[in-house]
């Protein structure tokens, strides 16, 4: 234990059994189940491996944008109350799930155990992925975009304080959250830190319209029934060791409707603006696209039922690995380029 003994953290420390786990090959994935592609991720539980609350999670923007060792001290505070009211029986206990091992992904078993290679978090998530694309079942909504961002509510957490609500803007606000507010349960289930919000969140339909926040606020419980955005599952991909997405290399906007009529384009169309190449495109040969470009079609289709980008389109519609042809306007004048996606490998 690194955190010294005589501070508020150490003496919170000793009263837990610590346990590292470096390798997966035994644990049941069900039971720990979680985004694998966090960085850190603690599970406070008891011995009857009931789990009382998840510390952990991200967004796109930073591994630990919502980790700092004053939310840490809270939630083993939290964690040794929950203990306390478990043991005197005033916690219900939780039904286990069905147990998932390594062994039982036939992919992870050929491409690990079958190499004496170690099983990771990260190749876990993966291979589920790489077997579901297989099997028909892989659902790129749900199991790519994996982590909504909670700043796509408008929710911003004052994070030394865990979920105490520091600023409440679009959707959250409009619902009627409030900084100060404390955030308690979501849709019903308690939640008591971020990686539970982040959790339960990521576990919310894709075709879902709304959800309900609890919050306490001055000491009584507020239910706010919250309207979901459009694509309020997107998240960036980027940092994700995800070999089912189409790799891309550029960013877009997408046109107003003013903007797309004014280039006769279809206003229920995905027409977009390149906003961002990335510089390993051209070393790759991926696409000779350009930023102020305006990308309108995508091997011919030019409106998608969910997509509001060209690049959105391609990640949701095309393979890893498959080449398209884009239609795009460069400085007023119309033409057709290839794009080659790219399946990457994350393999040690």
């Amino acid at each position: 234990m690194l955190s010294p003994q005589d501070t508020r953290r150490g003496q919170l420390l000793r009263q837990y059994v610590r346990a590292r786990i470096t390798r997966m090959d035994q644990v049941d994935l069900a039971l720990f189940d979680y985004d694998r592609n966090n960085t850190l991720y603690f599970f406070l539980l008891n011995a009857d491996e009931q789990i009382y609350m998840r510390y952990g999670g991200r967004d796109a923007v930073s591994p630990d944008s919502y980790l700092n060792l004053a939310s840490l001290e809270l939630a083993l505070e939290q964690g040794l109350e929950l203990h306390r009211r478990y043991q005197q029986g005033a916690l219900p206990k939780a039904e286990r799930p069905k147990p998932l091992f390594p062994r039982e992904i036939p992919l992870l078993v050929e491409r690990t155990f079958k190499r004496n290679n170690c099983v990771e978090c990260h190749l876990i998530s993966d291979f589920q992925n790489i077997q579901r694309e297989q099997d028909g079942a892989f659902d790129r909504v749900t199991h790519l975009y994996r982590s909504p961002d909670i700043k796509m509510l408008g929710i911003h957490l004052e994070v030394p304080k865990g979920l105490v609500v520091a600023e409440a803007r679009d959707a959250a606000q409009a619902a009627g959250m409030k900084p100060g507010d404390r955030i308690t349960a979501f849709n019903a289930t308690p939640v008591w830190t971020f990686g539970d919000l982040q959790y339960h969140y990521d576990k919310v339909d894709r075709r879902a319209r709304q959800v309900r926040i609890t919050v306490d606020r001055g000491g009584e419980p507020v239910e706010l029934p919250m309207a979901l955005p459009e694509r309020w599952w997107w998240t960036d991909l980027g940092f994700r060791q995800s070999t089912v997405d189409p790799r891309v290399y550029f960013a877009s906007r997408p046109l107003a409707e003013t903007e797309k009529r004014k280039l006769g384009l279809d206003t229920a169309g995905f027409a977009s603006e390149v906003s961002y190449v990335d510089s390993v495109a051209p070393l790759l040969k991926s696409h000779q696209l350009r930023t102020g470009d305006i990308v309108f079609a995508v091997d011919g289709a030019v409106r998608d039922e969910i997509a509001n980008t060209a690049e959105l389109f391609i990640k949701l519609r095309k393979t890893a690995g498959e080449t398209v042809t884009l239609d795009v306007i460069r400085a007023g004048k119309r033409m057709q380029m290839q794009l080659r996606t790219f399946r990457m490998s994350f393999r040690k």
